[in-house]
This record gives structure tokens, C-alpha cells and sequence, in this order.
């Protein structure tokens, strides 16, 4: 063997030797950068490590080096019950001033320091009904980690870049000091999409991220590319602020118009919501979980949508879903999309399914569902993390168990870790009667850390928040959105050619939206285009044309009283007289906001011959698009039923392209361009 040759031999012995350690294999890594508060590091042969446990010495969890696999192992070996049964609670979490989980309270300044108030919900909060115990819905922040173990948090608070970094880096500091050093893993809802329902549990709202449209509208743009970007600069945003998990997205489909919920879906088609899970989850995740990745909650197992007269499972009249048309296995593309992308989680929907094949149940319960559907069938190996609070609140098909025959019948029926609560007491209790073995509960520790590992929480769960500033919501990166907000536009009708106002027009333009809180709800707009030969006006007197925005909002989803849900516009807050005067009295351009698929036949008798649909976008969007300035080139996520006794006549599961003849005035992929 010549000398180079042995050289060579040589390296390549030692890399193998160093990449073997005790019984488990390793990949062969460099020194990653450390994020440490009051953690000592360890030197080991030149390397870096935290000694998190505090015991002087290298253990195999804080070995960077190691498997997770091996990590994971050592861990568990060192987590008491207690600490494992804590972990396998999701709890809201508020910063200090965050009153937004309280209803009627104040609203103060929300800062970056711990609210160590407990905050226990009432027990009928949703269902209207007393249930057997209150909810806890959150621990004061110091005594959730310290006391009851808790490492998954939900923020919902809509502050600051700057804020949410310093709290998020005051949360982690504060879990390094607990006996193992477990970091913590904080998660929320949507918070880069405009939309019309921005309750708690829905969706954050208008923030400081960079604004896109709304689900909806993401897919009434067809463009896959545009989506990944999206999905892609969320993440960066997310994760610089601290959030590294996402309770997004909807696959459910909007095969049933009266849900409450369709604004957070990708629409009716299977295929379609298929290919934007799939989008939204590289794009989020990557194509495997690391440091820079923010990990998926797809929901809601195995599809929300088709809920009996539209009714939502939040509430005990709307408890059940239901397969008139024989479609479940149409509403489980998206989740097998998901599946195949890597999603990390999925979270089961508190419904139970009113079919005789099926034990009636909510799906949280539901062994058939989770066990031999989801892992078995499917092969989802990820995180089943309950929907919030069908223990206390929403336990539908087994009212009358107790709490912890609750808990013993969800952890057999396969899920991981629970959201709603903050108290672990009785899921503790479970354990301790043996109505569960540690056996499962170490399978649900197990993808609960591998999630955390593969993150690189245990290495830095810190952020720069100065950076945080600078980054989230900046401009390139609206730049971006400001195509999408365009994009999601969709023209249905052209019929009398006004558009585009590419002469010079004098418009008239209101904005009616009335949400209930505002005494007037229409807004009469007098914006300035630059290099445009639209001029706007005062009075519809003046004007050539008339441009309205309508956005009918039945209110939120949490407002609902189990009354017969209607979708007709007149029912949902708009004045169908004071729309027909106008159009009557001008030619009209009517752009409808569609948080769901409205009945629009109050306006839309053939007088109405220039319409538009939007899905969550901004009035700079739709002035581009009425001008010229940006052609429109959405197509319908979902078909708009053609009156209200079709939306009767509908089956649940069945999207409106697939419904008889005759039921939609507008069909999905429906939109044309000028």
C-alpha cells in the first residue's frame, strides 16, 4: 500500500471508529453553535457541549454527536412520570398584559415578561352544557414548567417581532433551569393571512408578518411555486420570532357550504387542497425537520367539512359529521399528501362520525380512525396532538365516561398529547391507576422529543431578536405577498366589458362590512392611483361607475347559537336594497368577499354584470386588478351554490363540481381575464 493510500485508509478508519458510539450508529457532524443562559458547557476532545442535567458529566441526551434515536433513549431513562406526563400536555401561553383568552377583559400592553396568572376557562365555554370539571386553560408561566412540566405551549398573542423573540428567549431560559433542561416548543395559528374570522383558535389576524391571502385565496391563485415561496417565508419569520411549530393547516375540504370553517380550507377539491398541503408543508418543514424548519399540525383528521347541516363540532348540536354521498375516502387526499410530505403532526377533529360503520365517537376517540387508519393504513408515523379540549369540552360519544377514562380511551385510541388544558392532575392519575401502561406513554414521549431533537432545540432554542425586527414582515418579502394578494383574485363576470377601467372614469367606491361593532358599515373610499385615469368621487351622482366591496360575515364561528345556518347575503349582514339601488342606478363593479360560498341571487339577477371574488386581499389588490394595472387570473377554490334550496338539497361530503346539475351559479375553476 503506498503512503498516500494509507493516509487515506487511515482517515477513513477514523471517521468510521468516531462515527460508533456505544450500541447506536451516528452521523459524523460538526460543532453546532450553542444557545446557553445558565447551562455549563462541557469540552469534550475540542467539542462543545450543554450540560443540561446539571451533573457535571456528558450524558448521551446532551451529545450532539449521538442518534437521536440514542438521545431520546438516554432522556426517557432520566424523565420521571411526572415530568412525561407534563409533556404530554399543549397549553395556551400569555405574556405578561395579554388578556386576548379572556373575554371582556381589558386589553393592556403586552410585554415580554411571564403572565403567572392561571386562567381557568368556564367548563361550558363551547358546548353550552356543564360538563363534570372545569378546563384549566392556563398555568402561570413559571409554574407550568416548573411545577407541571409543561414544554408544548400555543401563543396567541399578536404583538411585536420584538416582543415574541424576548419572551420566546425568556421561556427557554426559564426551562434550562428546570432539573433536565427540556426546552420548550412554542406553537400558534395562521398569522400571515387577511381574513374575515380572527378568533382565538381561528387564525392571529392582521400582524407585523408579511400579510398574504387569505387559505382561500392562496389556492384561487394556481400557482404551486407561489405557495412553496410562501409557505417558505413564513417559516423564516416564524422561526425567528421563536415559534417552531404551526396549528396549520386545513386539509378538511369545503364540500359542506354552511361550515363555519371554510375560509381556512384550500377549497372543495381534493386534488387541489392535495397539492397545497403538499406545498405548504415542504415549504414549512423542508424536506425533513431541522434547525431552520417549523413543524406542521395538519388538521382535521380525517376531514372536518362534511358536518351535518353545516354545523361546527366546537358545539354539542353540531357533534356530528356525516358521508351522504359515500366520499369519506375523497376527504383523505390532502392528508395523504401530507403524509407523504413529512408533516409532522395531524390533529383529529372533535367530530363523531353519524355512520353505522363507525363507532360514534369523536375522532380524538376513535381507535378505528387514528390506530388503523392513520398509522396503520396510512402510515402517518408523526404526532396525533388532540384539537383543544375534547376531555372537558367537546367529548363527544363518551359524555359519560370520566375525565380519566377519557384519557385512557383517547391514549388507546392513539393520541400523542392533548391541547386545552394546563393541569395535568388527572392525566397524571391515569398513569398512576395503570389505566395506562408507561409503555404508551414512552411511545408518545418518544415522537414528542425526536419532534424537538430534529429541530435543534436541545442545541439553541434561542433567537436573535434584533434580527427578528429586521426580518419578520419586511419588504421584499411583501413583495412577494403583494403578488399573491393579486393573484387570489378572481373575475367571474365581464358581461358588460367595464373592465378594465383602462379610460379615463370617475368611481365611486364603497367598502360595506359590518362587523357588528362599527355604527355605520359602509366606507365610501377616495384613494389615490398614481398613473391611472381613474379618478374617485364623493357621491355615486358624479360617478361613471360604481366599484362595491362587499364582505358579509355571519359573525364569528364562536358566536354561533346552533340556529339554521344561511348563506343568503341579506342574512349575513349586507344590504341587498342599498347594493341594488346602487346597481340599478350605475353600472356596477360588485367584488364579493367569500369567507364562505355565498348565496348571492339577492344581487346577482342579471343585473349585476361585472363581479369579483376575493378571499382575503387588501384594496390596493383589487384596484390593480379594476384598473388594469394587474390582470386577473384567479379560478374558484369552490362552487357558489345558486340558491338557498340547493345548499339544503347538498350532500356533505360532496364537493359542489360533483353535485347535480343545476347547483352552482359559479363552478369551481371557474374565472376569466380580460
Amino acid at each position: 500500500m503506498r503512503p498516500s493510500q494509507f493516509l487515506l485508509f487511515r482517515l477513513f478508519l477514523g471517521l468510521f471508529v468516531l462515527s460508533i458510539t456505544g450500541s447506536g450508529w451516528a452521523q459524523v457532524k460538526s460543532q453546532p453553535q450553542l444557545g446557553y443562559r445558565s447551562a455549563k458547557v462541557l469540552t469534550n476532545n475540542g467539542l462543545q457541549f450543554k450540560d443540561l442535567n446539571k451533573n457535571g458529566k456528558l450524558d448521551p441526551y446532551e451529545d450532539w454527536r449521538l442518534s437521536n434515536e440514542i438521545r431520546i433513549k438516554d432522556l426517557m431513562s432520566q424523565m420521571t412520570l411526572e415530568e412525561k406526563i407534563g409533556f404530554m400536555i399543549i397549553s395556551t401561553t400569555r405574556l405578561k398584559g395579554d388578556q386576548a383568552f379572556q373575554a371582556n377583559a381589558p386589553r393592556g400592553e403586552i410585554t415580554s415578561d411571564f403572565n403567572e396568572e392561571d386562567l381557568v376557562q368556564p367548563n361550558n365555554m363551547f358546548t353550552r352544557k356543564p360538563l363534570p370539571t372545569p378546563m384549566m386553560s392556563s398555568a402561570g408561566t413559571t409554574k407550568g414548567v416548573m411545577n407541571f412540566h409543561l414544554r408544548h405551549f400555543i401563543l396567541r398573542a399578536n404583538t411585536s417581532a420584538k416582543i415574541m423573540a424576548d419572551w420566546s428567549n425568556n421561556l427557554q431560559t426559564l426551562c434550562e433551569t428546570s432539573r433536565l433542561g427540556i426546552p420548550a416548543i412554542v406553537a400558534s395559528n395562521p398569522r400571515n393571512h387577511v381574513t374575515v374570522d380572527a378568533s382565538v383558535g381561528l387564525s392571529v389576524g392582521t400582524t407585523v408578518f408579511s400579510k398574504w391571502p387569505g387559505e382561500l385565496g392562496l389556492a384561487a391563485m394556481r400557482d404551486l411555486k407561489l405557495t412553496r415561496e410562501f409557505a417558505e417565508i413564513a417559516a423564516k419569520e416564524w422561526s425567528a420570532v421563536g415559534l417552531r411549530k404551526g396549528y396549520m393547516y386545513m386539509a378538511d375540504l369545503a364540500t359542506e357550504p354552511r361550515w363555519q370553517r371554510v375560509e381556512g380550507t384550500f377549497g372543495e377539491d381534493a386534488d387541489l387542497a392535495a397539492s397545497m398541503i403538499r406545498e405548504i408543508v415542504l415549504g414549512f418543514q423542508g424536506t425533513k425537520l431541522g434547525k431552520n424548519s417549523v413543524a406542521m399540525t395538519t388538521k382535521h383528521f380525517p376531514g372536518g367539512g362534511p358536518q351535518v347541516d353545516g354545523q361546527d363540532s366546537h358545539f354539542d348540536w353540531g357533534k356530528f359529521a356525516h358521508y351522504p354521498g359515500g366520499q369519506f375516502e375523497y376527504h383523505l387526499k390532502p392528508f395523504k399528501a401530507a403524509i407523504a410530505a413529512g408533516t409532522s403532526s395531524i390533529m383529529p377533529y372533535y367530530s363523531a362520525p353519524k355512520d353505522k360503520n363507525m363507532e360514534a365517537v369523536g375522532f380524538s376517540y376513535n381507535k378505528a380512525i387514528i390506530t388503523d387508519l392513520l398509522r396503520k393504513k396510512l402510515g402517518f408515523k408523526g404526532i396525533i396532538n388532540s384539537d383543544t379540549g375534547p376531555i372537558d369540552m367537546m367529548p363527544w360519544g363518551v359524555e359519560n365516561l370520566s375525565i380519566v377514562e377519557r384519557y385512557q380511551k383517547a391514549i388507546d385510541a392513539g393520541v400523542d398529547i392533548f391541547s386545552g388544558g394546563a393541569d395535568p392532575a388527572l392525566l397524571l392519575e391515569t398513569a398512576k391507576k395503570g389505566l395506562v401502561t408507561e409503555e404508551r406513554i414512552n411511545e408518545s414521549i418518544t415522537r414528542l422529543l425526536k419532534e424537538k431533537f430534529e429541530l435543534g432545540l436541545f442545541e439553541n432554542p434561542y433567537v436573535d431578536a434584533e434580527a427578528a425586527v429586521k426580518l419578520v414582515g419586511n419588504a421584499e418579502f411583501q413583495k412577494k405577498a403583494d403578488i399573491a394578494l393579486r393573484k387570489s383574485i378572481v373575475l367571474l363576470r365581464n358581461d358588460a366589458k367595464v373592465l378594465p377601467l383602462n379610460t379615463k372614469t370617475n368611481v365611486y367606491f364603497e367598502t360595506y362590512y359590518n362587523n357588528g361593532r362599527n355604527p355605520n358599515p359602509i366606507t365610501v373610499n377616495k384613494p389615490t392611483l398614481q398613473n391611472s385615469n381613474i379618478e374617485f368621487v364623493s357621491t355615486k351622482e358624479e360617478a361613471d361607475v360604481a366599484l362595491l366591496w362587499l364582505i358579509p360575515t355571519g359573525g364569528s364561528l364562536f358566536t354561533s347559537q346552533g340556529k339554521p345556518i344561511e348563506l343568503n347575503l341579506s342574512k349575513n349582514k349586507i344590504d341587498v336594497t342599498h347594493v341594488n339601488e346602487i346597481i340599478n342606478a350605475k353600472p356596477t363593479i360588485v367584488a364579493i368577499n367569500f369567507s364562505s360560498p355565498w348565496v348571492i341571487d339577492e344581487i346577482d339577477n342579471g343585473k349585476a354584470k361585472t363581479v369579483l371574488a376575493t378571499f382575503g386581499t387588501t384594496q390596493e389588490a383589487l384596484l390593480d386588478i379594476i384598473s388594469g394595472a394587474f390582470k386577473p387570473t384567479g379560478k374558484m377554490p369552490f362552487s357558489i351554490p345558486v340558491s338557498s334550496q340547493v345548499v339544503l338539497d347538498n350532500k356533505s361530503d360532496v364537493p359542489g363540481a360533483l353535485e347535480p346539475k343545476g347547483y352552482a351559479l359559479y363552478k369551481f375553476g371557474d374565472g376569466i381575464s380580460y
